[in-house]
């Protein structure tokens, strides 16, 4: 450990908000083995345990904010995210892009942020109403782990948000990058990485 120096920090420390990343509702529609977006196994069940963190969320007055991703049908919004693995996804015409309204509990009065790239921060409102809501911690979950929710993370991180992933409800498009991701997320912030057990008791 090269820093001797740093502060130990609580798991929540001021107010907090839960972020929920992405759990869009072709995750509980699409069985097929081949998607345009790897997911690693038991990616859906971790998805699932995702509303227990939404319901504790409510229940301690803790605001609740729906990340989703989102494309033009024309695609001119993509840039370079067709370079790599991930095929053509996230359409805003294709049912499937819509938010997991009912495995997720999402209401009407809820927040929601659409963003057209990988971080929550990138071309949105999303420090704007952060900023509104006077919040100082940011409980993730969601996926994938290895790109929205790291990329969402590091900005975070650089905007001086504590940041906190909760393991058992994030997943990635393998679990070799999930495990990667969230050992370069603890590499920022000592304790980041927590357990839906602790962030439940921190609640």
């Amino acid at each position: 450990m090269a820093n001797t120096n740093k502060t130990p920090r609580a798991l929540i420390e001021g107010r907090a908000a839960l972020i929920v990343i992405d759990i869009q509702a072709s995750t509980f529609i699409d069985d097929s083995e081949v998607r345009s977006i790897d997911n690693m196994p038991g990616y859906k069940d971790r998805m699932l345990a995702a509303r227990t963190a939404i319901d504790a969320a409510r229940a301690a007055g803790v605001p609740v904010i729906f990340i989703q991703e989102v494309h033009y049908p024309s695609m001119v919004d993509f840039g370079r995210e067709l370079d790599g693995d991930e095929d053509v996804h996230c359409l805003e015409d294709n049912p499937a892009t819509a938010l997991a309204v009912k495995e997720m509990d999402v209401r009407s009065d809820d927040y929601v942020i659409r963003k057209r790239r990988y971080s929550a921060f990138f071309g949105t409102d999303f420090e704007i109403l952060l900023k509104g809501l006077k919040v100082d911690t940011l409980l993730l979950v969601g996926g994938l782990t290895d790109i929205c929710v790291h990329y969402t993370f590091v900005d975070g991180h650089q905007h001086d948000y504590f940041c906190r992933v909760i393991e058992d409800c994030v997943a990635g498009s393998s679990l070799e990058a999930h495990d990667a991701s969230l050992c370069a997320m603890e590499y920022l912030q000592t304790g980041a990485r927590r357990s839906l057990e602790e962030v439940l008791a921190a609640l």
